[in-house]
């Protein structure tokens, strides 16, 4: 057997039952590495393997899965990517999240290319791994804490600089599970999908913190691999997001209806140019503070220069924190904006998720559903940034009524408030959180996000860009027939990407990627076997789901996230229209029965998934 510490894989997967106390390590063999490569791979072989169905998401049974990727570590501009995955509360079906920063790159250099955590600790915890150890730490003292203090302690007490370690924990949120509650660090990194950090705080696990180590792997042919990831950073600096960041597309988001203004009530948002990505970089102070080796150096922190916030200093926000904290809760000032960004950070609450709960939440007191007496005194009114403040850290520690009722979520709650209310809450009907655009003008993200196995996009990502996979262009992006069959023909290699390791703000380019990966361990991969990887991770996520309660009735958006825009470039499209024949024309291009939704057994078959035919 070809030994994996040669070949861009440290070998070994780590085991820590927080029950018992007890950590062993199981080694990698290069079967399982063929088959499910790294990251949201592995990810699914032990979540599929070690979660039955009656094993819920609170459940000491649940698994916690922390994996990283074969490019992790090598040099590859941020390649610090580590992927995150259980059974999350938002859908109480799969969760799979990413986050970028260092901890992939540290937890590989300590020797592993994943952690699986089992069992609940009797009291809060941190993992502190290095140099192929691990050791289980007493974390009561950091009770409560928030991330960015947590993260800032732990490295005192081991003794480290900044980058000596690398720490990914929960906030509040966590501790207190808030279902919406995700993993951060690194100052501002966030697994945010599916409640993760709820997972987390449910197993009374405060931390992992990773230490800087010599890298004990090497890669197959080092100078093709440095000539072909030069290749993609080359390539990723012509995008505009390189000079402007994520939120250089806030104003063409509005140009196209596309905004997400007071809970989809309207597209009009006449401030956006004082809260795009451009207006920030030339009127705010901005420094660098780049993820593991990256020069794309993509992340920012950013000093307010202006209005009431000024001199606030945090994490430049990206664009969904832009949308979420600026026109979804009715604000107009892009320093409110910084302020709110950081504090759901470390407060740990995912941003996107924050957004669509105060912005439903105002709507509601707008029109008379909420008063004071249900909000506390609270003056939720559009844009009261500090009383959204205030809501954001009474939902992370479930203070009052409403913080309390919050704190599961828009969709539960909306539901338990019932009438018209009910109607105006965002979300898909498994649970999972869109991303932060009006969707009803994003067709194609829209039905990912109501039909995705992982709790997040999983058969596009950002704007579509088929040429990079050899597919036609679709000419109407409000043709029920060209979406869905672009979303089934396209599907497979977001979660190709999400195996390796790396930052897809670097590494777009799925060909390139291929020779970075071939470069990295020696094979000979093509973007079919991409395809087919990603397509064999759906697949077997799409099982999963079965087996824990799917019902395909849910694969749809709630009332106001597949409502008809009023106002804006599309007003009167609607997507509900076709909508089942829609599901029906992707079931069928998945290979699955076009009335059950059920992957085929010929499809699993030929995805070499044989084995778990028989769980269908």
């Amino acid at each position: 057997m070809t030994d994996l510490t040669t070949i861009g894989y440290a070998g070994k997967i780590l085991r820590v039952d927080l029950s018992s106390g007890k950590t062993w390590t199981e080694d990698l063999d290069e079967s399982t590495i063929r088959k499910w490569v790294g990251g949201v791979g592995l990810g699914v072989k032990y979540l599929y393997e070690e979660v039955p169905p009656g094993v819920e998401w609170n459940d000491p049974e649940n698994r916690l899965i922390w994996t990283t990727g074969p490019l992790a570590g090598t040099g590859v501009d941020g390649a610090g990517t580590f992927n995150l995955m259980a059974k999350g509360p938002m859908t109480n079906l799969a969760g799979s999240s990413q986050a970028n920063g260092f901890l992939g790159a540290y937890m590989k250099f300590s020797g592993f290319d994943g952690i699986v955590f089992q069992g609940k600790s009797p009291h809060l915890v941190y993992l502190l791994i290095r140099d192929g150890k691990a050791e289980i730490k007493d974390a009561r003292h950091l009770a409560g804490k928030v991330i960015g203090e947590t993260e800032d302690l732990i490295k005192e007490e081991l003794g480290v600089n900044k980058y000596g370690a690398s720490v990914f924990g929960i906030g509040p949120a966590g501790e207190n599970l808030v279902l919406h509650a995700c993993v951060t660090g690194d100052k501002g990194h966030s697994a945010s999908h599916n409640g993760l950090g709820a997972v987390m705080g449910s197993k009374n696990l405060k931390a992992v913190a990773a230490c800087k180590s010599k890298a004990d792997f090497s890669v197959h042919d080092p100078a093709r691999l440095k000539l072909k990831y030069n290749e993609m950073v080359e390539a990723a600096k012509k995008i505009p997001r390189y000079k402007w960041g994520t939120g250089g597309g806030f104003s063409t988001m509005h140009e196209k209806g596309m905004l997400p203004v007071k809970n989809y009530t309207t597209n009009i948002f006449p401030d956006h140019e004082k809260m795009n990505g451009k207006y920030m970089r030339t009127h705010f102070k901005i420094r660098s503070r780049p993820c593991y080796k990256c020069s794309i150096a993509h992340v920012k922190e950013v000093t307010v220069t202006e209005g009431p916030y000024t001199g606030f200093v945090g994490e430049e926000p990206e664009y969904e924190m832009l949308a979420a904290f600026g026109p979804q809760i009715g604000n107009t000032d892009l320093g409110a904006v910084v302020m709110l960004a950081n504090e759901v950070d470390t407060l740990g609450m995912d941003c996107n998720e924050t957004g669509w709960i105060i912005g439903w939440a105002m709507e509601c007191f707008e029109k008379g559903v909420f008063t004071t007496k249900e909000t506390d005194g609270l003056e939720l009114t559009w844009g009261n940034v500090e009383a959204a403040k205030t809501l954001m850290n009474r939902i992370a520690r479930r203070e009052g009524y409403l913080g309390n009722l919050l704190a599961d979520g828009v969709m539960r709650a909306s539901k338990k408030i019932g009438g018209e209310a009910a109607e105006w809450a965002i979300y898909a009907q498994k649970g999972s959180a869109p991303r932060g655009h009006d969707h009803r003008n994003r067709w194609f993200e829209l039905f990912d996000t109501c039909m995705t196995n992982t709790s997040t996009l999983e058969a596009t990502y950002g704007p579509i860009q088929p040429d990079l996979v050899d597919l036609e262009a679709p000419t109407d992006h409000f043709s029920h027939e060209q979406v869905s069959t672009f979303n089934a023909k396209h599907n497979g290699i977001g979660l190709y990407f999400d195996c390796l390791g790396v930052c897809r703000f670097v590494a777009f380019d799925p060909k390139v990627l291929a020779e970075c990966l071939n470069a990295a361990v020696g094979w000979n991969w093509t973007l079919d076997d991409a395809f087919t990887l990603g397509l064999r991770i759906v697949n077997q996520l799409r099982v999963f789901s079965f087996r824990h309660g799917l019902d395909i009735k849910d694969e749809r958006p709630s009332v106001r996230y597949g409502s008809i825009p009023v106002d804006g470039p599309n007003k009167g499209v609607n997507i509900m229209e076709k909508w089942d024949w829609m599901k029906e024309n992707y079931y069928t291009l998945m290979g699955w029965d076009p009335k059950t939704g059920k992957p085929l057994p010929e499809t699993l078959e030929k995805l070499g998934l044989q084995e778990i035919i028989k769980d269908l």
